[in-house]
């Protein structure tokens, strides 16, 4: 029994091994058990119930904003990806890009590319490039399949090695609704701060490759920061790195992002 149980644990080690998936962008190595395709189907939806519940805004200058940046965003992901080879990763994602009617200062992905961006985030934001640090950021996390790696890591902690190639749709459906809890607000899945610290990464150099400055990104956090210090901290920073971490992490990363930004013709 003792050998049968070693093999057993031998087998799902190596398992969970071939399960670890690396980010094309960042180079991060995370574990990814579950199937992307019924990860993106349980999304979309909880996405249609939240709008159902929702007042989406259409036709404004705001809402088309949201449209017009999402799509340079989802367009510069699919290059980047392309130029790559792994075109491939994307096959799942539909993208669709909303705004609420919501004084809630937060936005969202889901997995599968479902985004929300909430009103009360947008006098923040302030402008189109704002709004593009924003929804970098947010559209990094299903990118990097974050939501993947917090269900993976919740499937290991309630199961162990068991779980590993043998998950139920109930277990699924199960291990889902705790990490999106159904009748909350999606937003209240929270990241780990690593995958925060890379949605800022990935993000920046998302915006960079659309063609947004991405030195905007510094003010843009300092105008969250200073709103978190007169009214609460927002859920949209809820998880999110120290400021003191995010302000060296965004300088690590700027040349680098300045080097994409030049690319897609921005100035320097």
């Amino acid at each position: 029994m003792k050998n049968v149980n070693r093999i057993l644990g031998i087998g799902a080690l190596s398992m969970m091994m071939m399960a670890c998936t690396t980010n094309p962008i960042t180079g991060r190595k995370s574990l990814q058990l579950a199937n992307d395709q019924e990860i993106a189907s349980m999304a979309l939806q909880q996405y249609r119930e939240t709008l159902t519940k929702s007042k989406v805004i259409s036709g404004t200058t705001a809402a088309k904003s949201v449209q017009n940046v999402g799509a340079r965003i989802k367009n510069a992901a699919n290059n980047y990806y392309r130029s790559i080879g792994r075109e491939s990763d994307l096959a799942n994602y539909q993208w669709e890009f909303n705004l609420i009617d919501d004084k809630q200062v937060n936005a969202w992905c889901m997995p599968g590319g479902k985004v929300a961006v909430y009103t009360g985030i947008l006098p923040i934001s302030k402008t189109d490039t704002g709004l593009a640090v924003v929804l970098g950021h947010e559209v990094s996390h299903a990118l990097a399949g974050h939501g993947n790696e917090r269900i993976s890591q919740a499937m290991v902690a309630q199961y162990g090695g068991a779980i590993i190639g043998s998950t139920t749709s109930g277990q699924m459906a199960t291990i889902f609704q705790q990490v999106y809890p159904i009748g909350a607000q999606v937003a209240l899945l929270k990241y780990g701060r690593s995958q925060e610290l890379e949605a800022d990464e990935m993000g920046l150099y998302l915006m960079s490759m659309a063609g947004y400055d991405p030195r905007e990104a510094q003010p843009f956090w300092q105008r969250m920061e200073s709103s978190s210090s007169s009214s609460g901290t927002p859920e949209f920073l809820s998880t999110h790195p120290s400021p003191e971490n995010r302000r060296a992490d965004l300088n690590k990363h700027m040349p680098k992002a300045l080097e994409y930004y030049k690319n897609a013709g921005g100035k320097i």
